[in-house]
């Protein structure tokens, strides 16, 4: 991303109060392809979202649904956020200059919490994915390298022997959308390959120390294709699987260990690890889409409710039915 695109994009920061985290995604990626009529969308990392919305309903008032301002203003908005949806709330069409944006504003805590354990998998999967970050004071760039190695073993587990390049990627990001009710009806349906098309070189950067990381294992071997595509060939011997389920997050391993069953190892410094029975290469990938599917199904329906309410009536229909469009177009 050009120095000039960067500078346009931090202009919606000046407006509003300090954050922590702030990463865009989306076509925001691509500034030559940005037009003024789609949204800019951004994530916002905040220690404590109750005194930042207080703060920003002093600033920009017209952000939010009016009815949320009048009945319960902060309060409220911190409440639907995290007690009904998944712990961000969302401002959608906000005007700035003359561009449309979306902002999603987070609790640093819960963020990283998600990142790592992908108890909600909501803006866990959404990091899985090409971002430009623009503001990091707590080193989310980092931590988010075990979620991009967690998605890399899930991803793993549901390919064949063989696969391209382009394949892992395109199963790497739909894993996040999985069991999301918003792809029965409101989202594009190819949605996933155009994200990964439009993206490759960016998807590439992301994930190449981590993919450089499993060949050491000799987990992966890669052979060269054309236009800088790599061909993948992955270990599918037992050891391997059970390797790669080692390594998903301890939310989805709790979840299998309590369908698969686990086994006590004791460590060489005397503690207990707690791991899922790998009986099958098949059973284990069956297993973790199940549980994935149902992570996701859940936090999709929560987040639908919480952005109905969140949006106010008007905005909400207006959002949906974008999205519908756009679904019904694909």
């Amino acid at each position: 991303m050009d120095s000039e695109t960067k500078t346009e994009l931090e202009d919606l920061l000046g407006v509003l109060p300090p954050v922590e985290f702030c990463c865009v995604y989306g076509s925001a990626l691509h500034g030559r392809k940005r037009d003024k009529s789609s949204m800019v969308d951004y994530i916002l990392g905040v220690s404590d979202p109750l005194k930042w919305h207080s703060e920003n309903l002093q600033r920009n008032r017209d952000h939010y649904a009016s009815w949320m301002v009048h009945l319960g203003g902060s309060k409220l908005i911190t409440e639907v956020a995290e007690k009904i949806g998944v712990g961000v709330h969302f401002n959608p069409f906000v005007t700035f200059n003359d561009q449309l944006y979306k902002y999603g504003v987070v609790r640093m805590h819960d963020l990283i919490d998600d990142i790592m354990n992908w108890e909600r998998f909501y803006l866990s999967g959404r990091l899985q994915k090409p971002v430009n970050i623009l503001v990091d004071q707590m080193e989310v760039e980092k931590v988010n390298s075990v979620n991009l190695s967690s998605a890399i073993s899930a991803a793993l587990l549901l390919l064949p022997p063989k696969f391209s390049e382009e394949e892992l990627y395109a199963k790497l990001c739909s894993l996040s959308y999985m069991g999301d009710l918003r792809m029965l009806f409101a989202e594009d349906k190819n949605k996933v390959m155009k994200i990964v098309q439009g993206q490759f070189d960016l998807f590439q950067r992301m994930y190449k120390p981590v993919l450089e990381g499993y060949a050491a294992k000799e987990l992966l071997r890669f052979s060269a294709s054309s236009a800088h595509h790599a061909n993948i060939t992955q270990d599918c011997g037992l050891s391997a699987a059970r390797s790669l389920v080692s390594s998903l997050p301890s939310t989805v391993r709790s979840r299998m260990r309590m369908k698969l069953g686990e086994r006590k190892i004791l460590t060489e410094s005397g503690g207990v690890v707690h791991e899922v029975v790998v009986g099958s290469r098949a059973e284990a990938a069956e297993c973790m889409r199940k549980v994935l599917r149902r992570i996701v199904m859940v936090s999709s329906v929560r987040q639908a409710v919480s952005g109905l309410l969140t949006a106010g009536g008007a905005t909400a229909v207006r959002y949906v039915a974008k999205k519908m469009r756009k679904a019904w177009n694909s």
